[in-house]
């Protein structure tokens, strides 16, 4: 599918989530029922010999940097939640520093020279309905709401056959609750399914298409509602069709730990660009890495189909509608893991 019809497919879904409409179908019923059957066969082997809850990440890390000093004394530690399903919860490792909120909050202190106290609500199995209870328990205590919030989310919207429309309205909600606390919105839209190993064609194409569909519509929605996205993508692709067992844990279906450190490197940088700690010089768009202002609908299209690209509200009107900025960031490199929590005991295995 070329990236003009992405957009347009993208527009219709997010409208129809914005709007109310109902079931704007991905893909037919029987394609998706047969894509469900395959993804559900890898899953099976999840827990196979490990266990199938994450480590518990929860802490404080870079408890070694020293606490800003504001105008009313020192400042508290950047707090950091990590939302969405099992890839952001890290199923699939064993150490807690080997999950994507662990390496994402040991980066974020990196970056700042700043504490980071993470907290992880996210679910293994959760769907989009599930982001309303999650924000719920990030919300729960108006006193200390997250400065930046990460959401991973859409892989099982897709295997459970949810409709497009309200898997989008269901994270366009969620991103505007935690945006009118005050909190910055980082989104992973949904990965690529076609890496899934025992996927294969035609459903490995039709899983890839199905996804790229659904992370096109999704960045729509968070940035009218003035998130940040990422794209997942195919992020891992390369590397797992060269080393499939490297990037891939155990089960073959969640990320090992080498493919959580892919993915939390191309989500850092627009987790600082938020929170205002990226350089200023890599806040213009370089027209060299084929950056720049877009309609926001070609401009989730793209991104769509190029891992690690984010997607940032620009000008909220143009000639077709609102513009958003694209950029391909460059990635820098994570902090050894030994950052650990400084209030979690790393979990023995």
């Amino acid at each position: 599918m070329s990236s003009m019809s992405r957009a347009r497919v993208a527009r219709r879904i997010a409208a129809g989530a914005a709007y109310g409409g109902g079931g704007i179908g991905l893909v037919g019923a029987a394609a998706v029922g047969l894509l469900l059957a395959e993804v559900q066969m890898a899953k099976r082997h999840v827990g196979n010999g490990h266990s199938p809850h994450p480590p518990s990440a929860d802490g404080l890390y870079g408890w070694g940097y020293p606490r800003s000093r504001g105008s009313e004394g020192d400042e508290p530690p950047l707090r950091l939640t990590m939302l969405g399903d099992s890839t952001a919860a890290g199923q699939g490792v064993h150490r807690s520093r080997q999950t994507p909120g662990s390496l994402l909050a040991s980066g974020l202190a990196a970056v700042a020279e700043r504490p980071v106290e993470l907290r992880v609500v996210a679910l293994p199995g959760a769907q989009s309905d599930d982001l309303d209870r999650q924000v719920a328990l990030t919300l729960e205590d108006q006193r200390r709401v997250p400065d930046i919030c990460v959401i991973m989310i859409g892989a099982n919207d897709v295997t459970h056959r949810m409709p497009a429309t309200r898997s989008v309205r269901h994270l366009a909600s969620a991103v505007r609750r935690l945006r009118t606390a005050g909190a910055e919105v980082v989104v992973g839209t949904c990965p690529d399914l076609g890496t899934i190993e025992p996927v294969q064609q035609p459903l490995r194409w039709l899983a890839r298409r199905t996804s790229r569909q659904l992370a096109a519509a999704q960045t729509i929605g968070v940035v009218e509602q003035g998130g940040r996205t990422v794209s997942l993508g195919d992020l891992l692709g390369p590397e797992f069709a060269a080393n499939p067992r490297e990037l891939f844990g155990p089960d073959n279906y969640h990320p090992s730990a080498e493919g959580y450190a892919t993915a939390a490197m191309a989500v850092l940088p627009t987790v600082c660009a938020a929170l205002g700690l990226w350089p200023a010089e890599e806040e213009r768009p370089d027209a060299s890495r084929r950056e720049g202002f877009l309609p926001v609908a070609r401009a989730a299209a793209e991104a769509a189909s190029e891992a690690g690209t984010e997607v940032t509200a620009a000008l909220p009107t143009g000639p077709r509608g609102p513009w958003a900025l694209l950029k391909r960031r460059r990635r820098r490199r994570l902090p050894a893991p030994e950052a650990a929590p400084a209030t979690a005991p790393e979990p023995t295995t």
